[in-house]
């Protein structure tokens, strides 16, 4: 069902870890990826939000520019332009690298897998510049906004919920933001929405678990709408019934009720949808087991059924890869970017693909 006519690198700066990463394409045309940058591993103190464009439909990409760099981990990062020329870029902040930090601080020089002193060094001055107090304060979902085209930008601010490839816009204007409560709130899972063109957010619905479902094992959302106006999301789920497997939810008054999740038969996570111009949707995600990779499966129907998979890549070493997005150039063909640690690679990269369906 499809062919796969290139893959590649795209991003620089290869002594960087680059994680989770989200691909749009502009209505000028412009292709832009944000993603999580100079980082040293998948858990560290030092990411931060960056962003790479392409004028040339993907042939090359530009190096990355700095948007954002808190006091923590800045991680995953979606990216919509809306329909007034807005981008919107979003993250959430984390200090998961404190189990780490603490980790490698109770073992002695001498003992198997103890760091560098360097290494260590640096991972405690990160930590440092903050109080326990101040870093908490750190935490949250938050956005940041551009009207100029990505040249200058706003400084962050609450999203409300958080997912990895961020909001989308409906055909009425409204934006709407499937995701989850991180560290704010009620530690809710469900959709906010926006009405000012992403400056601001409010909550719109939550989305009602499966019987025996602890919604705390819902993560990594993310929505699309059909040509006829349902909207849908897929929920990365985590609970024991159907454990690494994508759930769907439908709403069909634009996003003020939800069905409950139910099980699509897909194996793999997190999922990015897309409505294509022929009116089918795209789902693309990771495939963390063998073969590893990233997949991609299409739906005639408006998400009622979906086809069987698509390789899009299947090389990978590990678990360590995927959070795959999807774009649709002129000629109908596609481009996957994703994140992966390659063989050859001292640390993740980001990897690009282009692709076309056969019939």
């Amino acid at each position: 069902m499809m062919k796969v006519t290139e893959t590649k690198v795209i991003s620089l700066d290869p002594q960087y870890y680059h994680g989770w990463p989200t691909l749009a394409r502009r209505k000028n045309g412009q292709f832009v990826v944000t993603y999580s940058g100079g980082r040293e591993d998948h858990v560290c103190p030092f990411g931060r939000v960056e962003m790479i464009v392409s004028n040339d439909n993907g042939a090359t990409w530009g190096f990355p520019r700095v948007l954002l760099d808190g006091d923590i981990d800045d991680r995953d990062s979606g990216v919509l332009e809306t329909s007034r020329g807005t981008l919107l870029v979003t993250t959430f902040t984390s200090l998961a690298y404190e189990k780490v930090l603490q980790t490698a601080e109770k073992k002695k020089a001498d003992e198997p897998g103890a760091w560098p002193a360097e290494r260590l060094k640096l991972w405690r001055a990160a930590h440092n510049r903050l109080t326990a107090e101040q870093r908490n304060a750190q935490l949250g979902q938050w956005m940041i906004r551009s009207t100029d085209g990505g040249i200058t930008w706003s400084p962050r601010y609450s999203s409300v919920v958080n997912s990895p490839h961020g909001p989308i816009e409906l055909a009425d204007g409204r934006l709407i933001y499937a995701g989850k409560e991180l560290w704010t709130g009620e530690r809710r899972v469900g959709v906010c929405e926006s009405i000012d063109d992403g400056r601001s957010w409010r909550w719109l619905a939550t989305i009602t678990p499966r019987v025996n479902d602890d919604p705390a094992n819902y993560h990594e959302l993310h929505a699309v709408e059909t040509n006829g106006g349902r909207i849908i999301v897929h929920v990365r789920n985590h609970n024991k019934a159907n454990v690494g497997e994508t759930l769907q939810s439908e709403s069909t008054d634009g996003g003020k009720t939800w069905s409950v999740p139910q099980a699509i038969g897909v194996w793999g996570l997190p999922s990015h949808l897309l409505r294509l111009r022929s009116g089918n949707l795209l789902m693309t995600y990771g495939h963390r087991r063998k073969p590893f990779g990233n997949q991609a499966r299409l739906s005639k129907d408006s998400g009622r059924t979906w086809s069987e998979p698509m390789t899009i890549s299947g090389d990978g070493l590990g678990v360590d890869l995927g959070y795959p997005s999807t774009a649709e150039l002129d000629d109908g063909s596609f481009i996957t970017v994703w994140y992966e640690r390659m063989k050859d690679s001292p640390r993740a990269v980001l990897r690009a693909a282009k692709w076309v369906m056969e019939v």
